[in-house]
């Protein structure tokens, strides 16, 4: 019996109990609580130093008053990206091949963007539905079409992100499943077809 490819994307269960829950939790059990002493262990001084080079980096675009989500946007990104290193091991399920965790994740963030937006300075919020210059007759249309582009963004990207992980995870076992038969008949082609494998594997971790 043939097992389909795409079987790999379904939320895996034990016992009828759903294991996505506990690849959602997994990457919180990772990371060690740092403690209360003044002299930590190298560990946790170095994750501390990376996450506070990551904040930096993805903080300095920003204004002062962007600095308040840091926290939710580093969590966010420290979250995503241990679930997506996760994903690429053996035997593992990635959450994030699930379209509803992508759209729980997007839905929320991108609503609370456009209401505080609105909320602090609707009038910028609002100018970027028409872009400057724009001719007098065209003005209606482009504002329906801003506004539409405005309600799709979260899905349309949640969509994309969707994608990419799944054709990734689907391409690696797609070429590891080659490699695994074309290794006994023609060793060569198989060699070849596993640097492939590793080259694509390098571009996962880097999508990851």
């Amino acid at each position: 019996m043939m097992v389909s490819f795409f079987d790999q994307f379904a939320s895996p269960l034990y016992l009828g109990i759903p294991l996505i829950a506990i690849a959602i939790t997994l990457p919180w059990v990772l990371y060690p609580t740092p403690s209360s002493r003044w002299i930590n262990n190298r560990l946790i001084t170095v994750q501390g130093w990376l996450i506070n080079r990551f904040t930096n980096q993805l903080m300095l675009p920003l204004n002062m008053g962007g600095h308040k989500w840091a926290l939710l946007l580093v969590s966010l990104m420290v979250f995503l990206i241990t679930i997506n290193m996760l994903g690429l091991l053996p035997y593992t399920f990635t959450p994030t091949t699930q379209l509803s965790l992508n759209m729980g994740f997007a839905v929320p963030l991108w609503l609370a963007t456009v209401i505080i937006g609105m909320r602090n300075q609707p009038t910028v919020a609002l100018g970027h539905l028409l872009p400057e210059g724009t001719p007098i007759p065209l003005i209606p249309v482009l504002i329906i079409i801003e506004t539409i582009s405005l309600f799709i963004r979260p899905l349309a990207l949640g969509v994309r992100l969707t994608a990419n992980l799944t054709a990734g995870h689907l391409l690696i076992q797609l070429i590891a499943t080659a490699v695994f038969v074309l290794l006994p008949m023609m060793p060569t082609v198989a060699i070849l077809t596993a640097t492939v494998l590793f080259l694509l594997t390098l571009l996962e971790i880097a999508v990851a």
